[in-house]
């Protein structure tokens, strides 16, 4: 009896390392629009059809490229219309188990380990500037934490997922020699 498991990991690999084609990223920029297309639509959209769709889609799927389907929330909707982003100098590396905890708030939007003048980036939205300030206390009670600096946002005008797109022109400017006048 042949072994079907040995064949799903052979598979398996050959989906990871298959770079993504233009239906790929046709399908995957419409799914980022929105989300709860069905396959027909998204067949339609992407010029395949609806099989065709969904057994792309499963790939996309089990090989990490799309990691979930979740609805997005509207903040100030939400009754969280104060959008800041923090900056968090601690001692050490920063990425300790009680900043990670911070996770838990449903505040906390994101928690990114960066280079730069701070050790640690959160992006939170709270229901009001006095929010803040308490989930500011929180940081501060942490042994680790030796300073913020917040940037509270005035107003959005661009907030998504990751999109599909690449543009590879943003790499051949680097290489470009500057425009003499």
């Amino acid at each position: 009896m042949p072994n079907f498991e040995k064949t799903e990991i052979v598979r398996g690999k050959s989906q990871e390392t298959r770079p993504l084609d233009t239906f790929d990223r046709k399908i995957l920029g419409e799914l980022a629009v929105d989300a709860g297309l069905s396959y027909a639509e998204l067949g339609n959209r992407a010029g395949l059809s609806a099989p065709a769709v969904h057994e792309r889609v499963k790939r996309l799927r089990a090989t990490g490229r799309i990691r979930g389907t979740v609805a997005m929330l509207d903040g100030p909707k939400m009754g969280k219309p104060f959008l800041a982003f923090v900056h968090v100098d601690s001692t050490g590396w920063g990425k300790t188990q009680d900043l990670l905890a911070l996770s838990e708030l449903p505040e906390v939007e994101e928690i990114h380990s960066v280079a730069g003048d701070a050790c640690m980036l959160l992006k939170v939205r709270c229901a009001s500037s006095r929010a803040l300030e308490g989930l500011l206390a929180r940081l501060y009670a942490l042994p680790s934490v030796k300073a913020t600096r917040s940037y509270v946002v005035l107003s959005t005008y661009l907030e998504r997922t990751p999109q599909a797109g690449i543009s590879g022109q943003l790499e051949e400017a680097v290489h470009e020699p500057p425009a003499s006048s």
